[in-house]
């Protein structure tokens, strides 16, 4: 027995590494099947020739980017609305509306109202009062709840909604809401409110991915009223009193033809979580009857592993190659891919006014690291880079011209564009965007300008973490 052991310790170790380079091989076919960005698919192959003991593994858990049987699985990502909704609206003949739509973005649509929210505590009363105020259902989709007084007052008043009768429905990303236990939402249920999470993190369920999170938040009330921007419900980002370590956030409540849109990407999503028929979840209350309420024109769009296309990516570049005067973008995190940092600076060199406005110090220190390369060169090519000073900015925005904006979810880096589950609006109607203009110039006027490197000075130290960091940028 004693010569016997070492023998079949030799076997399994062979066996295992055969078995090794054979996921390797695999992994790497479905890599380069995925048409990645090309730096996004060096970083990963590296990663995965190099040291595959660690890179398979960090492969199987975070690389996975488009879904197949997701997509064929979910409802239609990119809805029309219905005669009774639809509004024509002429901003669907433009250039920037017609890329969307090849790309599985909804059609423009006009009849809207929009309402921005500038502040957290604006956001909480905007929250509270349209959970009151809802009298037959409430759709709630967050990436955060946060166990906190914020989170906990949330729950408290859907709990007692549910309680009246109202038809409350939250759904939580498995991950963000990782502390917020089942415990911690139960009273909801017990009241009769439905709770699923997106996309459990399960290593023998298929459908669980630990990098594939839901970053959306729509709220949606009577299928009439929509929350939705960068608010997630904790109390960093929202609550009813000032707090001193509370992020500047932006969204916006809207109002009419494009709520029944944003209603069908909840219901998507809740339907693929929760297992329940679509057909069901529309007879439930029919298909609500929404009047025009005012003169804005939107185009809805989804992004993520469930839509065969990267609308929201090609509708920001279109964005920016459509520039004619000026590009102005509001961001937490700037991690840009190679066409859309190149589009930016051939902008800022034919004398477009481009504006970045980023936080002087993120939440996440590897971003910032990141980002230093871009900044510095936008800042070269003309661009103004301004560095947003009184804590953390979680705010996501984009205006061109004067007369589009962008709101929603993403962020402008990879992982919004090309991975997360993300919402996005394009304001098309010239009143609401220089509102927009407006809130972006508020938030200029707490920023400085990005101070000039001096090469010389730069600290080694610092050198080797910017360059790491925008290694590992295409996985972050």
């Amino acid at each position: 027995m004693e010569t016997e052991s070492p023998l079949y310790a030799e076997i399994l170790r062979h066996l295992l590494t055969v078995g090794g380079f054979l996921l390797a091989v695999f992994l790497i076919a479905r890599l380069m099947s995925e048409k990645r960005q090309p730096g996004n698919t060096m970083a990963w192959l590296l990663v995965i020739v190099l040291i595959p003991y660690v890179g398979v593994p960090l492969y199987l858990l975070f690389g996975g980017r488009k879904l197949r049987r997701l997509v064929a699985r979910k409802s239609r990502l990119s809805p029309v609305p219905s005669d009774a909704a639809s509004v024509t609206s002429p901003a669907a003949a433009g250039a920037i509306a017609q890329a969307l739509v090849r790309e599985s973005g909804c059609p423009p649509v006009g009849g809207n109202t929009v309402r921005f929210l500038t502040s957290g505590e604006e956001a909480y009363a905007e929250y509270e009062r349209q959970i009151r105020g809802a009298k037959h259902t409430i759709h709630l989709m967050t990436f955060i709840l946060g166990r906190d007084d914020t989170g906990r007052r949330i729950v408290e008043l859907l709990t007692q909604r549910a309680r009246e009768g109202v038809k409350v429905r939250l759904l939580l990303d498995a991950v963000g809401c990782l502390l917020s236990s089942r415990g911690f939402v139960e009273p909801l249920r017990k009241a009769g409110g439905e709770v699923q999470r997106f996309m459990p993190v399960l290593m023998l369920q298929w459908r669980g991915s630990a990098n594939l999170r839901n970053h959306r938040k729509i709220a949606v009330f009577d299928q009439q009223r929509v929350i939705l921007g960068g608010h997630n419900l904790a109390s960093e980002y929202m609550g009813p009193g000032a707090f001193k370590k509370r992020w500047r956030d932006f969204g916006a409540v809207i109002e009419g033809p494009a709520v029944e849109l944003l209603n069908e990407i909840f219901l998507a999503d809740w339907r693929y979580a929760s297992g329940q028929s679509i057909d069901a979840l529309h007879a439930e209350r029919g298909v609500p009857v929404i009047e025009p309420r005012g003169a804005c024109e939107l185009q809805v769009v989804a992004s993520g592993p469930d839509v065969e296309g990267d609308a929201l990516y090609e509708g920001i570049l279109s964005f920016i190659q459509e520039a004619k005067r000026r590009i102005w973008i509001i961001t937490p995190y700037f991690i840009p891919d190679e066409v859309l940092f190149r589009s930016l600076l051939v902008k800022a060199r034919t004398g477009h006014e481009v504006k970045l406005v980023v936080p002087a110090r993120s939440n996440h220190p590897i971003a910032d690291h990141a980002r230093r390369y871009y900044l510095r060169e936008l800042q070269k090519a003309g661009a103004q880079v301004l560095l947003f000073q009184p804590g953390m900015m979680h705010s996501k925005g984009m205006i061109v011209d004067d007369r589009i904006g962008l709101l929603g979810s993403a962020n402008f880096d990879l992982r919004s564009l090309f991975v997360n589950f993300e919402i996005g609006v394009f304001v098309y109607s010239e009143p609401e965007v220089r509102v927009m203009r407006a809130w972006a110039q508020e938030l200029i006027v707490h920023c400085e300008p990005l101070a000039a490197e001096k090469s010389s000075r730069r600290r080694l130290l610092g050198n080797i973490a910017e360059d790491l960091s925008r290694l590992l940028a295409p996985m972050l």
